[in-house]
């Protein structure tokens, strides 16, 4: 049986990382694609683990070669989701966590209609603002780009089949894995959480 595509998107700082990795520690059946990019690794990222690390001429090349299921530019790096291993996963049966963008997102939608989409948000703007302030790993200037793209992709929420508000992180953490669970047992039919 074939896995199912589940599309994980939402702003930077809404915990999106921190839930899909409790959701592939508790449901077994779920894999993750690696994106690919051209920012640089942040202090930890292990290439081929967290990102597929590539210049911006590597990516430009992958895009010709048509290796992505979805690509897009955000804050000024290149991310891209490589299809060959998508697929060998979900004809292995597994089913496939992507995390990326809105754009990404948008574009997954287009290609492949059966995938389900999850929002991921923080429960405020202003709690987006601490978290993002609170990474140490970007400039003020970024956090306020990333801030700001925030309020577009908030406001796109509804084109998402579910959402998980990130309030309390235990609550969310259950909410994800029960969410997963129910989309992998077919619950296309589960009410928008």
């Amino acid at each position: 049986m074939r896995g199912r595509l589940i599309v994980v998107s939402g702003p930077s700082g809404a915990g999106k990382s921190t839930l899909i990795r409790e959701a592939l520690d508790a449901v077994p059946e779920l894999a993750y694609s690696v994106s690919a990019t051209t920012r640089a690794p942040r202090p930890g990222e292990v290439h081929g683990e967290h990102y597929v690390f590539l210049s911006r001429e590597e990516f430009e090349r992958w895009i010709g070669e048509g290796e992505f299921l979805e690509c897009a530019e955000y804050s000024g790096n290149l991310y891209g989701t490589p299809e060959a291993k998508v697929e060998e996963l979900l004809e292995a049966g597994r089913s496939v966590i992507l995390e990326i963008e809105l754009q990404g997102a948008r574009q997954v939608r287009r290609k492949r209609p059966d995938a389900v989409m999850v929002f991921v948000r923080a429960p405020s703007l202003e709690e987006t603002r601490r978290r993002l302030s609170g990474r140490a790993t970007e400039t003020a200037e970024a956090v306020e780009t990333r801030l700001a793209t925030a309020v577009g992709e908030v406001a796109a929420r509804d084109e998402f089949d579910f959402e998980v508000v990130n309030g309390d992180r235990e609550q969310a953490r259950k909410d994800m894995i029960e969410l997963m669970e129910t989309i992998i047992g077919g619950g296309s039919d589960a009410e928008r959480s």
